[in-house]
């Protein structure tokens, strides 16, 4: 998940960069980074880190992709066939979401985050209050 919050950042091609590692000739290669800030905060089932139940329908994501600067990144979810057999998106893990939003600065980044994450939902759901929280200070 750490990625989530650093890569929507990257100003530069990731699979050139990728391509520079994998040839040994990463050297030369200078990385840039948009100004933005980034804050990413996880959606995770309830019980999460021991116990949690799966195949929860979650509802929202495509709502929460419409608010400006945020990216919905699946970790524990999966696609599974509903009553009418139209796929539906379930919880399938402990970290279900990652609700990622790029902004001018930490206060509008954590507020476009938890705006979106007011939209999404799925039974038990949870997530910290608090992220980001420190850069404000």
């Amino acid at each position: 998940p750490e990625t989530q919050v650093i890569l929507p950042r990257l100003k530069s091609d990731l699979a050139s960069v990728m391509l520079h590692t994998a040839v040994g000739e990463l050297a030369g290669v200078r990385l840039e980074f948009k100004p933005e800030v980034a804050v990413s905060v996880v959606l995770a089932s309830a019980g999460y880190p021991g116990t949690y139940e799966t195949g929860l329908p979650i509802t929202g994501v495509a709502q929460a992709e419409k608010v400006a600067g945020v990216r919905v990144f699946h970790a524990g979810t999966a696609l599974r066939e509903d009553a009418d057999g139209r796929d539906e998106l379930v919880t399938a893990g402990g970290r279900v979401l990652n609700v990622t939003a790029l902004a001018g600065n930490f206060s509008e980044a954590i507020e476009a985050a938890y705006h979106a994450v007011g939209r999404i939902q799925f039974e038990g759901m949870f997530c910290r209050a608090d992220i980001g929280q420190k850069a404000l200070v």
